[in-house]
């Protein structure tokens, strides 16, 4: 990579705001003559579980308020910072439930200029779709994309690298940690695999993206570029639960936030990958911050926005 290269490469950001953290993704895009790469340079991870006020209370505590604007109003002191071209601001599940939710971000944009939208769960299966990932896929075989976050999972049929549908389900850690989650609700997910599984030939393998899968990944202790089996999913969270959530933090290394999560999402996981019959699963370690990303690169490319939408 030359000198040159870097300096005339593409700079972007993200914001997303879900139901157990926050993120601010710094992405650089370099197009060389073969190809175009993501780099990406900087992720910044805030903890802050709205998802509890959100799915037990129904609104955002005065608290989490506070705490939700002056994060947002630090990134965008950092994105300007950074001075990317382009920048998108998306909030998910939390802030979908909330009944406060869109008051929440009214007030955000009129004190700190973001531009956050509450984006749907369909907008955000599809964006994440954005992260181009069915350019590496086998097109003869058909796979079953997987993002499970703390309000709700994402679930996207992938047939001939093309995403053939997908939904959004209220099924997520956080929700299943205050206990929000009813045998209606697993029910539902289970008949539209199935349903979707009918319309298809042969078998499906999974793909997983999230937080939680990455961890379980790597403590797995696999090769990066390996897939990770159900089998090993299971052996890592059988070594997890037993453990109370701070010899989790202290012997496992986790984050508070995510210690007492964990086995949640990996249930939610284990259930789509038996369900769908997936014995493998693919860990690509990209989410809705690098799909929005690569959907600002296409319309920039495509001359959608200007330089310095800020």
């Amino acid at each position: 990579m030359t000198n040159s290269s870097i300096k005339d490469s593409l700079k972007f950001a993200s914001i997303d705001i879900g139901s157990n953290a926050m993120r601010l993704l710094f992405c650089r895009v370099i197009e060389d003559k073969d190809s175009t790469k993501f780099i990406k340079e900087s992720l910044f991870r805030m903890p802050l579980r709205l998802g509890h006020d959100a799915f037990t209370d129904g609104v955002i505590s005065e608290e989490n308020s506070m705490k939700l604007i002056d994060t947002v109003r630090a990134f965008q002191l950092m994105i300007k910072a950074y001075d990317p071209i382009a920048f998108r601001s998306c909030a998910t599940a939390a802030l979908r439930t909330a009944l406060n939710g869109k008051k929440l971000v009214d007030e955000i944009n009129a004190k700190v200029n973001v531009d956050l939208e509450i984006i749907s769960g369909n907008e955000e299966a599809r964006i994440i779709m954005a992260n181009h990932i069915g350019d590496h896929l086998d097109p003869k075989k058909n796979y079953l994309y997987v993002d499970v976050g703390g309000g709700s999972t994402e679930i996207s049929f992938i047939s001939n690298r093309q995403k053939v549908s997908s939904k959004s389900f209220s099924i997520g850690s956080v929700r299943l940690l205050e206990n929000q989650v009813t045998e209606n609700d697993w029910a539902d997910m289970e008949k539209w695999i199935n349903k979707n599984m009918s319309k298809h030939k042969g078998q499906f393998k999974a793909i997983g993206s999230g937080g939680n899968i990455n961890k379980i990944f790597s403590m797995s202790q696999l090769n990066r570029k390996s897939e990770i089996d159900i089998s090993t999913i299971q052996s890592v969270l059988d070594k997890i639960e037993p453990l109370s959530i701070q010899n989790r933090i202290i012997q496992l290394g986790l984050r508070p936030d995510r210690a007492d999560v964990i086995l949640h999402a990996g249930k939610i996981y284990e259930s789509i990958m038996r369900w769908s019959n997936s014995n493998k699963m693919i860990v690509p370690q990209s989410g809705l911050p690098d799909g929005i990303i690569h959907e600002l690169y296409n319309s920039y490319k495509n001359k959608d926005i200007a330089i310095g939408n800020e």
